[in-house]
C-alpha cells in the first residue's frame, strides 16, 4: 500500500474502533496484545479486595454485636453483685445510716418476700388504701426492711432502690415505694437509694425528694 493509499490516523483509529465494537472477541485479543498481564489481572484483584472488605465488614458487625452483648452481661453481673452484697450488708449499713434498731429484710430480689408482709399488702389493695399499681411498685422494689427507730422505738419501713450508679429514676422509684408503704401499712416509711456512685445533681434531687442516699464502697473490680 502506497503512502497515498494509507488512511489518516484519525480514520484508521475510527475504523479499528468500529471493527472492535462489532466483534467482542477481537476486543479481548487486542487488550491482551496491548496490556500487561499485571494490568489485566487488576479487575480480578479488585473483586477479591471487595470480597475481603465485605467479609471484614461482616466480621466487624458481629464483633460489635458481641461487644454489646458482653456489656449487657457485665452490667447485669455488676447489678447482681450489688444486690447480693446489699442483701448481706444492708442491715448494719441501714442501722448506722438511719439510726434504727434490728432492721429485718422482708423483701429482696434474692429471697422470697415475708408472707405476713405480702398478706398485709393484699389487704391494703382490697380495702382500697393503695392501688394495684402501687402494690406492683412495692413488689418491684429491690429491698424492703422493717425496723424500729433507735430513739423512740417507733416502727418504720425502709424502701431501698439499688443501682451501680444512682439516677433520677431510682430516686423516683424509692419515693413512690415509700409513699405506697406508708399508705398501705399506716406507718412511717423511709425511701433510700444505694449505689457505688451518684452525680451531684442527683444528690440534690434525692435531698429535695426526702430520699436518703446510702453510698456503697465498690469492690476492687468495679
Amino acid at each position: 500500500m502506497s503512502a497515498k493509499d494509507q488512511l489518516a490516523p484519525e480514520s484508521l483509529v475510527a475504523r479499528i474502533i468500529a471493527e472492535l465494537q462489532a466483534n467482542p472477541d477481537a476486543q479481548r485479543l487486542l487488550l491482551r496484545a496491548l496490556l500487561t498481564n499485571e494490568f489485566l489481572g487488576v479487575p480480578a484483584r479488585l473483586d477479591r479486595i471487595e470480597r475481603d472488605i465485605a467479609e471484614l465488614k461482616a466480621d466487624v458487625a458481629v464483633l460489635k454485636t458481641d461487644v454489646a452483648v458482653l456489656k449487657t452481661d457485665v452490667a447485669h453481673l455488676k447489678g447482681s453483685d450489688l444486690e447480693h452484697r446489699l442483701h448481706r450488708r444492708i442491715r448494719p449499713l441501714i442501722s448506722a445510716a438511719l439510726a434504727v434498731k434490728r432492721p429485718r429484710i422482708v423483701q429482696s430480689l434474692v429471697q422470697d418476700p415475708d408472707r405476713d408482709f405480702v398478706e398485709r399488702l393484699e389487704e391494703a389493695v382490697e380495702s382500697g388504701r393503695i392501688t394495684r399499681e402501687q402494690d406492683i411498685r412495692i413488689e418491684a422494689t429491690d429491698l424492703i426492711l422493717h425496723a424500729r427507730r433507735r430513739d423512740d422505738r417507733v416502727p418504720v419501713w425502709i424502701a431501698v432502690e439499688a443501682s451501680n450508679k444512682v439516677h433520677a429514676n431510682d430516686i423516683q422509684r424509692a419515693r413512690a415505694t415509700a409513699d405506697a408503704l406508708c399508705a398501705a401499712l399506716d406507718t412511717e416509711a423511709i425511701p433510700v437509694v444505694a449505689g457505688y456512685a451518684i452525680d451531684p445533681p442527683d444528690v440534690k434531687r434525692a435531698k429535695a425528694a426526702g430520699v436518703r442516699h446510702l453510698p456503697i464502697s465498690p469492690p476492687a473490680s468495679i
